[in-house]
């Protein structure tokens, strides 16, 4: 049940406070591209650019995106380690970023849109996540799939009382 309850549940990225993971000892955001920093069909902005350069002033930054190469092309502006075809939720690219950076667990934290894959890659390699709301409702087809559980884990966990749309917190 706690595979799908992010340490932290946020509008957007921007919003999530960096000064506060800082203090959690965290070194190194690995961020989600799709619906996370971007929409499906969205190139690299100027305005993303200039963010990721301010937040690589304090940690280490990744992307890593179930999508194919060319889609990442116009995002290797950013200058940062950018893995395609991630296969999320394996943990095999996380695994490899901590240990080729010499990362510890808790040294790291994974910010995206869904649960089944960003969020559930996270809690398999126990690293803290973020949820963040999707920056549209047009997503890729296989997303479709993971959206459809995500709606009835949801679901489950409002009644619950652990974690429900549009209510933030960290």
């Amino acid at each position: 049940m706690g595979y799908f309850i992010p340490t932290m549940y946020k509008k957007n990225v921007k919003e999530i406070p960096y000064h506060k993971l800082k203090k959690m000892g965290i070194k190194c955001l690995i961020f989600d591209l799709d619906n996370t920093l971007a929409t499906i069909d969205e190139e690299c902005s100027d305005e993303l650019i200039k963010w990721i350069n301010e937040i690589k002033k304090d940690f280490l930054v990744f992307i890593i995106t179930n999508n194919t190469k060319k889609r990442v092309e116009s995002y290797l502006i950013l200058n940062v380690p950018i893995f395609f075809f991630a296969l999320k939720p394996s943990v095999r690219t996380v695994f490899k970023i901590s240990k080729e950076y010499q990362l510890k667990k808790n040294e790291m934290c994974i910010i995206g849109d869904q649960l089944m894959t960003d969020i559930f890659l996270g809690k398999r390699f126990s690293i803290a996540t973020i949820l963040v709301e999707p920056l549209a409702k047009r997503d890729l087809k296989i997303t479709s799939i993971n959206r459809f559980f995500e709606r009835i884990i949801l679901k489950r966990y409002a009644k619950l009382q652990y974690l429900e749309r549009g209510k933030y917190y960290e």
